[in-house]
């Protein structure tokens, strides 16, 4: 069918490039072949214009191209995403809605621990506790899973970048995993062949400038505690991770050179606090042996931030000198019933408005696609008509004209009603300048007027 319509614009087309070469086509052939096209040329017009209209609103109903078009992969560091509201049950007028606060994260300081809820075994995966960077730029968290056929669990942490335009809580709030940068900065080894067997990676604090954080890794049997907990820092800066387990070797020996106290044969453990008050590049862990009753302090002991240089600080269990950078959201309460429902009055207005306002637009999109469509096919009418009128001049030259002066006088004839058009052309646009001079020597009158009468 296409090719068939094809076939005829081409030939209509070869006719209108008249010439002595050319046979005139038989005229009734001519204007069928001509009125056909122009109805099928008015006809697709009018099916790009309901599918525009029906495009406005996408549904399943649509081709392969038009779905595999919609289906390319969205960048999703540039997905808005929304805070969180409380869902309205319909039986009830009131529903609380919470308050949330910014506060320290490392308070006290070595604090931070990973809490499993109860559906982290029946889900296997939990987004755990995040921290906020001091600058509220990025959050870290660690993200748990369960491995159910042994038993085990491993740990990543991953960084979500927060959006600068917000404020410090909305960043917070709306800090979404689908914003997340895809690689993890450190990992638990994810071997699930130990029964029973727990990693996890909890981060414990920034530094001061929020290029580096300290993170904890921890190590156990479920069915026997906690076997040893290593601490690690990552620099943002270089994209690296420092493992601190030099501090555990230093504990060990000193407590063999000083006291023959073998750690090796004790059940023993250290906290990492944070990061020095006086000396940002330096890490403060406390150690303590479980050897009895009560726990036994093994000192305050520092690490560099690039796991070298372990030193004993102090045999008595002191965190005064321990910064506190990070931040973390908690709910602080519940606002205001008033408050509450006057927020929801305001947001069924501006929900009103939005919605006023969409309907205005859809009408206007609407409007200016009606518009364009017509416009078409006042230009597929008019092209028609020339295009008749151009062989109806050529078939009353070919009629009464012999030889090549038929050409001639076809090129004369076309000249004259050119120029008749320019002429015609010109005279509207005189005619629109004086009407436009009107209205602005009519809008200027009006503004004199009005400055005297308020004079």
């Amino acid at each position: 069918m296409i090719y068939a319509l094809l076939g005829i614009a081409a030939a209509f087309c070869a006719f209108i490039q008249w010439g002595d070469e050319i046979p005139l086509p038989h005229a009734d052939f001519n204007k069928k072949a001509a009125k056909y096209e122009l109805n099928v040329r008015k006809q697709d017009e009018k099916e790009k214009f309901e599918k525009a209209v029906l495009n406005r609103n996408p549904t399943g109903y649509m081709t392969v191209e038009e779905y595999e078009e919609l289906s390319v992969p969205k960048d999703r560091m540039k997905i808005d995403v929304e805070i969180p509201k409380v869902p309205t049950p319909a039986d009830m007028l009131y529903v609380p809605k919470p308050a949330y606060k910014i506060v320290r994260y490392n308070n006290p300081p070595g604090s931070p621990e990973l809490t499993l809820t109860k559906t982290f075994y029946a889900k296997r995966q939990q987004n755990s506790q995040g921290i906020v960077s001091p600058d509220f730029t990025k959050l870290v968290y660690p993200s748990v899973y369960y491995y159910p056929n042994s038993g085990s669990t491993a740990c990543d942490v991953f960084v979500i970048r927060l959006d600068k335009a917000k404020s410090n809580k909305d960043k917070i709030l709306t800090a979404n995993v689908v914003h997340r940068l895809s690689e993890p900065i450190l990992s638990t080894d994810k071997s699930n062949d130990n029964y029973y067997t727990f990693r996890t990676i909890t981060p414990v604090d920034f530094n001061t400038d929020g290029s580096k954080i300290l993170l904890k890794e921890k190590i156990g049997n479920t069915k026997d505690g906690i076997w040893k907990t290593t601490p690690y820092v990552y620099d943002f800066k270089t994209k690296n991770s420092y493992n601190l387990q030099d501090v555990r070797s230093a504990i060990t020996y000193y407590w063999r050179a000083a006291k023959d106290l073998n750690l090796d044969d004790k059940r023993w453990d250290i906290t990492p606090l944070g990061f020095s008050q006086k000396n940002p590049e330096w890490i403060i862990v406390t150690a303590l042996a479980y050897t009895g009753e009560s726990p036994v302090n093994l000192g305050t002991w520092a690490i560099n931030s690039y796991g070298e240089a372990p030193r004993l600080i102090s045999l008595t269990n002191t965190t005064s000198n321990i910064s506190m950078n990070g931040y973390k959201l908690v709910q602080s309460g519940v606002e205001s019933p008033s408050i509450t429902e006057k927020e929801e009055k305001q947001q069924k207005r501006i929900d009103k408005e939005n919605a006023k306002q969409k309907k205005a637009e859809d009408k206007a999109e609407v409007k200016e696609l009606k518009k364009a469509y017509k416009l078409k096919v006042k230009e597929l009418n008019q092209e028609y008509k020339d295009s008749q009128k151009d062989y109806n001049l050529r078939k009353k030259i070919d009629g009464s004209t012999e030889g090549n002066d038929a050409l001639e006088k076809y090129k004369e004839v076309k000249q004259q009603q050119a120029v008749k058009k320019q002429e015609q052309l010109e005279k509207q646009k005189e005619k629109e300048l004086k009407r436009l001079e009107k209205q602005d020597r009519k809008a200027k009158n009006n503004t004199e007027k009005e400055s005297d009468s308020g004079e």
